[in-house]
């Protein structure tokens, strides 16, 4: 079984590509995407030049061709057998702009790196970023799931959110619209997410500096920032931490072919040699059975996984435990 035909998707759409700006890759190799550096091709990915771009192109794709956005690749798993249809991969080029908007504003890109927009509201004296400072990932990631640390979550700081939806049509969002939750926004997932606006609040830039190399010294002491990981694997449960739990339960430095939850800090999961998706997955469906069957815990996937598994190489969801 073939995992994907890039060829034959690209081909299927016409002669209207010949309009487009971006880069168009059949077979892509995700793991040359993905932190975890795991997982299949994707069948076909478009990298669009801008949003007018990426506009032209959602109009050209027929409405039955799977769509899947994927930002820096941090936070990311992506299945043996591949990614059917397309990946949109946005670019830095024209989706990382930063710049100053407003007194205590910051426009960001999609794929704009967390820390990169803390770095900008630091030196400009703007409080209420250093939080970001700590998050791997881009700011689509982070308006997607409503990425938090340190008492402090995107949702506390999003003014506005701009998109684009699967036709092809643009859309401003407030905050109140984008729905947030813990870990969620409730907008819909085919919306791609280009920039956003951001507010916070004067604040004295030494006390910022302070703030961020407080984040960094955590990071570095207790977490495995140089290792090949997708950052927490599982999302707190209610009135527990995941780390604990798992600690718990055994999951310290269990390991699955070439996957392990980190010794360090064991709500990571790395990639400690050459680990397949399926490894991976595995493993961390082996970490959610552990946990409930010790402590009745259903721990839910922070890490999105994509894709569709290799024949004969299926992650079943354990007793007791649902796959999200």
């Amino acid at each position: 079984m073939k995992q994907v035909n890039g060829e034959k998707l690209l081909a299927s759409l016409g002669d209207g590509v010949k309009e487009l700006r971006g880069r168009l890759t059949p077979d892509a190799p995700m793991d040359r995407v993905t932190w975890f550096q795991a997982g299949g091709l994707a069948e076909l990915m478009f990298q669009p030049h801008d949003v007018d771009d990426l506009v032209t192109f959602l109009k050209l794709l027929p409405a039955d061709v799977p769509l899947t956005v994927v930002g820096v690749g941090s936070n990311l798993l992506v299945r043996d057998g591949g990614i059917p249809g397309v990946v949109i991969r946005l670019s830095a080029k024209g989706f990382g702009g930063l710049e100053l908007v407003g007194e205590n504003r910051i426009q960001a890109g999609a794929i704009c790196p967390d820390k990169y927009i803390a770095a900008m509201a630091m030196d400009n004296g703007i409080g209420g970023f250093a939080f970001y400072y700590g998050i791997p990932g881009s700011i689509g990631g982070a308006l997607r799931m409503n990425a938090g640390a340190n008492g402090t979550e995107t949702k506390d700081r999003v003014v506005e959110v701009h998109a684009v939806d699967r036709q092809g049509n643009k859309h401003v969002f407030t905050n109140a619209e984008m729905g947030y939750s813990y870990r969620h926004s409730s907008v819909s997932p085919d919306l791609i997410f280009t920039h956003a606006i951001f507010e916070g609040y004067p604040e004295d830039r030494a006390k910022i500096r302070a703030e961020m190399d407080a984040v960094r010294q955590h990071r570095e002491t207790v977490q495995p920032v140089k290792e090949k990981t997708g950052g927490s694997t599982f999302k707190n449960p209610p009135d527990h931490s995941a780390w604990k739990v798992i600690d718990e339960a055994g999951g310290r430095g269990l390991m699955n072919g070439g996957a392990q939850m980190s010794s360090l800090h064991c709500n990571f999961m790395i990639n400690i040699g050459h680990a397949t998706g399926y490894d991976l997955e595995y493993l961390g469906e082996t970490i959610r059975q552990r946990v409930f069957e010790h402590a009745g815990i259903k721990l839910e996937w922070e890490i999105k996984r994509l894709g569709i598994f290799m024949p004969g190489r299926e992650v079943k969801p354990f007793q007791g435990v649902t796959t999200e």
